[in-house]
């Protein structure tokens, strides 16, 4: 079988790479903005893509041929998005857009990453019949590419998820878990809303779960995340407890106080029954997560 991954950089992507590495007689195909952040066999086919250029798609996807796609690239920073609309939409709608076409052409099942952001947050945890209605721009373009995927001829799976933790090498970017643990080591004064509640979700849960859904090829939308809803304050309670450090330096403040230029949904979190059912979807407590994390990290310093 042949596949292939977008947005292979970041941290779903490092980890889906790592797991399909692993099943044999699968040829893979790794995509993402410019050269590969992490060392990749030669078995892996690795190819620098921008998904916002029609004909790169195109070009990309006539030389892999995919039997499977995993779409995982997109513009993730919630306030970038907010501030930088169109940059936004590029990548998030209109690059899904020419991924659809290209997966359309070649007949390619897509599993479209998608996100808990897409609604409205007032009444969560929410199943897959939750209607949506985003309050940032980055939840209304991700809102906009699922409506891409699902008006499309093509087989489908979306995935939506919550706040993804984990650690990976060359990582551009932090995660509410490593947020957390380094900022409480520093001691430094650290801010937590005690008004927003999520399910979060380990990245290798997440990678098994696309791969289940590749394996299975699974139709329609699912959610995926861990199975412990928390609120943020929380969280950094259980990574402090988890670490041992002190909380001294924490301040409970509500969302408002952030002035953050995008809006946050208050209470998201899924629930993830039709996903243990119908793709056999097994995740890590958080705390299971968190050692996970903690073998990482050490194997990385060691």
């Amino acid at each position: 079988m042949r596949v292939l991954v977008t947005g292979s950089n970041g941290l779903l992507g490092q980890k889906l790479v790592e797991l399909l590495m692993q099943q044999p007689g699968l040829e893979l195909w790794a995509t993402g903005l410019g050269e590969s952040r992490y060392p990749l066999p030669a078995a892996v086919n690795y190819r620098p893509l921008d998904i916002r250029d029609a004909k790169a798609v195109q070009a990309c996807w006539a030389e892999a041929r995919p039997e499977a796609v995993v779409h995982a690239a997109a513009m993730t920073n919630v306030d970038a998005c907010e501030l930088q609309k169109e940059d936004c939409d590029a990548i998030n709608v209109l690059g899904t857009q020419f991924v659809v076409e290209a997966c359309a052409q070649h007949q390619s099942h897509l599993i479209h990453i998608s996100t808990d952001f897409i609604f409205n947050g007032n009444d969560g945890p929410y199943d897959e019949s939750g209607r949506p209605d985003p309050v940032s721009h980055y939840g209304l373009s991700k809102w906009k590419a699922e409506q891409t995927v699902i008006q499309s001829s093509l087989k489908w799976a979306i995935l939506r998820t919550v706040l993804v933790y984990g650690v990976t090498q060359g990582m551009a970017r932090s995660n509410i878990v490593l947020w957390a643990r380094n900022a409480l080591q520093s001691g430094n004064p650290v801010r937590v809303v005690n008004d927003q509640f999520r399910s979060p979700t380990l990245a290798e849960d997440l990678a098994m779960a696309c791969w289940l859904a590749i394996q299975r090829k699974a139709e329609g939308i699912y959610h995926i995340s861990g199975p412990d809803m928390m609120g943020i304050d929380e969280l950094v309670r259980r990574v402090a407890s988890f670490w041992n450090l002190p909380l001294d330096s924490m301040e409970t403040v509500s969302s408002s106080t952030l002035n953050q230029p995008a809006r946050r949904p208050p209470r998201t979190g899924f629930i993830i029954d039709k996903a243990i059912r119908e793709l056999g979807y097994a995740p890590h407590t958080f705390e299971e997560g968190l050692a996970l994390v903690q073998s990482q990290v050490e194997a990385m310093t060691s």
